[in-house]
């Protein structure tokens, strides 16, 4: 396998961009002044609003026979060109409440099958100054019969994730870990 890296960067006309595009906005600030703002914008939300969602997963089993425990996933992202440790993620497909999002992205990403929705965030954003693109955190539930299994995902062409099962009484202490081996985390981590 390569190490991935950044082989070129240009800049992108907004008509080519598949992803998101990029508006320039004027609004009235609480002094009456009007002013420009610039903001990226996805292309990809669906009719609910939300453009994805971001799932914490519990990891129990029926024997007690493991702790409790959650998934993270490692992946490189290049506009950062670095790897990340973040919650398993995805965006909403049109007709999907990020529920079903969460349990779909859930199976595709780690092979993990959700068997409860435990709770579902309000709607969340995580860089109002330079876009509108949200988010609901979905917290699901998966009981194992025995032991800690890792299933098999289904990732898509091009997608590299690899999936950790970290017990939750050491993520603190993990994710520490993960600051020693130059690894950014997630907003939501």
């Amino acid at each position: 396998m390569v190490n991935p890296k950044i082989d070129a960067v240009q800049d992108l006309d907004t008509s080519d961009a598949r992803w998101i595009s990029l508006k320039k906005l004027t609004y009235t600030d609480q002094d009456g002044k009007q002013r420009p703002w610039e903001m990226a914008t996805r292309r990809t939300r669906s009719t609910s609003g939300i453009d994805a969602v971001a799932i914490l997963t519990i990891l129990k089993s029926k024997k007690n026979t493991f702790p409790p425990s959650t998934v993270v996933i490692e992946q490189y992202r290049p506009p950062i060109d670095k790897y990340v440790v973040e919650l398993p993620a995805g965006l909403i497909d049109e007709g999907e409440t990020p529920e079903q999002a969460a349990i779909r992205e859930l199976k595709e990403e780690t092979g993990y099958q959700s068997d409860t929705i435990v709770e579902s965030s309000p709607v969340i954003v995580s860089d109002p100054g330079m876009t509108n693109a949200n988010m609901k955190l979905v917290t699901i539930s998966v009981t194992l019969e025995d032991e800690l299994l890792t299933p098999k995902p289904s990732l898509e062409v091009g997608e590299h994730i690899v999936t950790k099962v970290i017990a939750l009484s050491e993520l603190h202490q993990k994710l520490l870990e993960y600051d020693q081996k130059v690894c950014l985390h997630d907003v939501y981590m």
